[in-house]
């Protein structure tokens, strides 16, 4: 390869959406970095293992940035396939249990959720499946078969029981579905099926905590010191905020570790706390700025292959956005989505910075095809 060619694929690179992507993580470590502060001696292995992961992972987005998107296409289905094996084996005695929830599988050198990679893999099955059958995919019959595919994995993690990443499967499926068909009524019979379901699942499915956690969405003052505490103690570092925040490592209820696991479900209410309003608009603002630059990946991909994983992954991000930051503000109910690119966790964060890798190499190959 020329150096002609080597500056010209470097220069095609959107560094915009890659600056979006490392500055958010970049977040995400002063707030992880500021939470270990007040958790006195040997807190900080946290905040060391989420640096060399966040390496790995910006080393993964460069590789996959020079990877044709098209190889997708012939791996997906093999890849959600093995997703769900891992996703079984985590139901047996070789899965771990964490927070209750029986859905991460221990190497011993490493710990990561199946659940994730089939997150991944999903977006690639559903987009091979709607750029092939464009013409019909608007027809319902048409959609509730795509739903089967999303219906296996999201049993699966039902039973671990992980509620939070169940829905996010749906609901990709569901914002997807919505996407493309033709028929807007089509979305109300689905949600009348929502409510069919859950009222299913409320009476023979939901665990006691579960149902609590919905309770105490509603009226979270039932239970302010018990099951309702993290809520509450989120909301209280998110208004103590105020304009300006009292500054990274000074915040009174993440130094104080009145906020429960303030580095994955609510490291939103550390950086609203110390931060302020101005850093959370900042924050929220280059989550704007990267949906606005996917989109445009999407509007600008050579295939529709290329834009359906574009506008997957907007729908995927934004789901996992909205449902954390609703737990933060209490707006939704507790359920352990991690904040994307931020929040503590190396699974999660390999797979998004995964997702930003595919989408770099949809834009330049878009540029490329114009030329």
């Amino acid at each position: 390869m020329s150096l002609n060619k080597i500056f010209f694929n470097f220069r095609k690179i959107d560094w915009v959406l890659v600056a979006c992507f490392i500055f958010l993580s970049f977040f995400g470590l002063a707030a992880i970095y500021s939470v270990a502060l007040g958790q006195g001696h040997g807190a900080l292995i946290n905040f060391q293992k989420q640096s060399i992961w966040l390496i790995i992972s910006a080393i993964a987005m460069v590789f996959l940035a020079n990877l044709d998107y098209h190889y997708w296409r012939k791996w997906c289905w093999i890849g959600y396939l093995l997703s769900l094996v891992l996703l079984v084996v985590v139901l047996t005695p070789l899965g771990a249990t964490i927070n209750g929830t029986r859905g991460w599988i221990n190497l011993h050198f490493f710990v990561f959720q199946p659940v994730e990679i089939t997150k991944f893999f999903l977006i690639f099955c559903l987009a091979d499946v709607y750029s092939r059958q464009a013409r019909t995919i608007h027809k319902f019959g048409q959609m509730v078969l795509i739903g089967l595919v999303v219906l296996l994995p999201f049993l699966l993690v039902s039973l671990q029981p992980d509620f939070g990443s169940a829905m996010v499967m749906f609901f990709l499926w569901f914002f997807s579905f919505i996407l493309v068909s033709k028929n807007k009524w089509h979305a109300i019979v689905i949600l009348s099926a929502i409510v069919i379901a859950f009222l299913a699942c409320w009476f023979f499915i939901f665990q006691s905590y579960q149902k609590d956690r919905v309770m105490i969405f509603l009226n979270p003052n039932l239970d302010p010191k018990g099951r309702g505490y993290n809520v509450h103690q989120s909301v209280i570092a998110v208004g103590g905020g105020e304009l300006f925040g009292m500054g990274l490592g000074f915040g009174s209820q993440s130094q104080l570790k009145f906020i429960p696991e303030s580095q994955t479900d609510f490291i939103f209410a550390v950086l609203a706390e110390e931060l302020g309003f101005v850093g959370v608009a900042f924050i929220l603002g280059l989550f704007a700025l990267m949906f606005y630059r996917l989109y445009g990946t999407a509007a600008r991909s050579p295939d529709d292959f290329g834009m359906f994983i574009a506008l997957l992954s907007i729908i995927l991000i934004f789901i996992h956005t909205f449902i954390n930051i609703g737990m933060g503000i209490g707006l939704l109910p507790v359920t352990g989505i991690p904040l994307p690119y931020i929040s503590y966790g190396g699974s999660f964060l390999l797979i998004s910075y995964f997702l930003a890798g595919v989408n770099l190499n949809i834009k330049k190959s878009a540029i490329f095809s114009r030329k």
